[in-house]
């Protein structure tokens, strides 16, 4: 029989659905509990969505694995991740909650790494516990621990907000001024109308009980490695990696976003601390870690684990890289059987990330661009949420559809 994989998301991030699609080509039955107007409703691959809504997170949640009847969770953003985790301790207090609880453990993992995957300075510490070679981070709670901070470790330096993903909560900052006035940023609770206007234009409600509550969050500093940012993308099963996908970033969406092209390497040191994580934290499921590979030694330094999906998951590279393939082997217990490559070219540009962010960019041609032609209607949203003019990051030249590539005609 084949399992049954819940993807849950609270975001309407696009690489969610290049999931989707990747688990249902391995196999898998797919059903989605996400956001109304999420991509995942433009593909074939999902059988059933389920609604997400953000006043009634966890019960949004609980009521989707108990209707899809669901083998597995996958996570599609570090919110959701927080849900499930939330959603565990609820029902581990209830005695009918005993099926939910094991589905989330077989998802997720150990419910000892739950605390630590979401508390940066926690598995920075764990990381550096375990020989893993990795930049020091602490909790600042107030500008009096910050400037003692950098008294003691020097500028530049990186502060980082719990729960947040795709460069949201990331800030490099150069001076006590600019580190300040980061740290008061990143603190505060989101805006109520922010909050409002997410609620209302994207039925996005999940920024309203932190608005309303005053909820402020965790603010971490990170030892500021300078080199170049690198990626991992794993698949694990109760703590051994069975695949793994291992770039390097060339480009982002912006300074602080989520990467829009990578180049595939080989990468020993970062393979190495993926096992080493992996098998620390007990992990089951898609989860991500980002590196620095320092400029003067080429040492990777890890600086974050992502407990969820990532954007480059659902990438078929051959034996080895085919997470959705090791994915599928683990819950069916068959034997791994890896789809064909979906390229030669090391170089990716990811869609609709680097389109989205240069649509004459010179990657488009050069690498190989991730587009998802099988699904038009999944093509004809991304092209509808490009950037225009008068958008904060409009690259400032003319937007051509899908340029160099086009649209398919219905």
């Amino acid at each position: 029989m084949k399992p049954t994989v819940l993807i849950a998301t609270t975001s309407r991030w696009v690489p969610t659905a290049r999931l989707a699609m990747a688990l249902a080509d391995s196999g898998c039955i797919v059903d989605a509990v996400c956001p109304r107007r999420h991509p995942l409703g433009k593909i074939r691959a999902v059988r059933k969505l389920y609604p997400y809504r953000g006043l009634m997170a966890l019960r949004s949640f609980a009521d989707a694995i108990a209707a899809s009847g669901a083998d597995f969770v996958v996570p599609g953003d570090d919110l959701a991740t927080s849900h499930l985790h939330r959603l565990y301790n609820l029902e581990l207090r209830r005695p009918a909650g005993l099926t939910t609880c094991e589905l989330i453990e077989r998802s997720l993992g150990s419910p000892e790494s739950f605390p630590v995957v979401y508390a940066r300075s926690a598995f920075m510490e764990l990381a550096r516990q375990s020989g893993v070679r990795a930049p020091q981070t602490e909790v600042i709670a107030n500008l009096d621990e910050l400037r003692k901070w950098i008294t003691r470790v020097g500028l530049p330096t990186v502060l980082k907000a719990n729960g947040t993903s795709g460069g949201d909560g990331v800030r490099v900052v150069y001076t006590l001024e600019e580190a300040e006035r980061a740290f008061r940023a990143l603190q505060a609770p989101p805006l109520l109308l922010r909050a409002v206007k997410r609620a209302v234009v994207d039925q996005d409600k999940t920024l309203v009980w932190p608005s309303l509550l005053r909820y402020r969050s965790v603010v971490n500093a990170q030892e500021f490695v300078g080199g170049r940012e690198a990626t991992s993308a794993v698949a694990c099963w109760k703590g051994e990696v069975r695949a793994s996908l291992h770039f390097e970033v060339l480009n982002k969406r912006d300074s602080a976003g989520p990467s829009s092209v990578v180049r595939l390497i080989e990468n020993q040191e970062m393979a190495a601390a993926a096992k080493t994580m992996a098998r620390r934290l007990k992990l089951s499921g898609l989860h991500g870690f980002d590196f620095m590979l320092e400029a003067h030694t080429g040492n990777a330094h890890l600086i974050e684990i992502n407990p969820r999906a990532t954007q480059v998951g659902h990438l078929t590279l051959g034996p080895g890289r085919d997470l959705p393939a090791a994915l599928y082997a683990a819950l069916s217990g068959d034997s791994i059987r890896t789809a064909p490559s979906v390229t030669d070219n090391d170089t990716i540009a990811l869609f609709p990330q680097e389109w989205t962010r240069d649509p004459a960019s010179s990657f488009l041609q050069s690498g190989y661009h991730d587009v998802p032609w099988g699904e038009p209607e999944l093509l004809r949203a991304c092209a509808g949420k490009r950037r225009k003019p008068g958008d904060p990051e409009f690259p400032g030249r003319p937007v051509r559809a899908l340029s160099p590539v086009r649209l398919p005609r219905a």
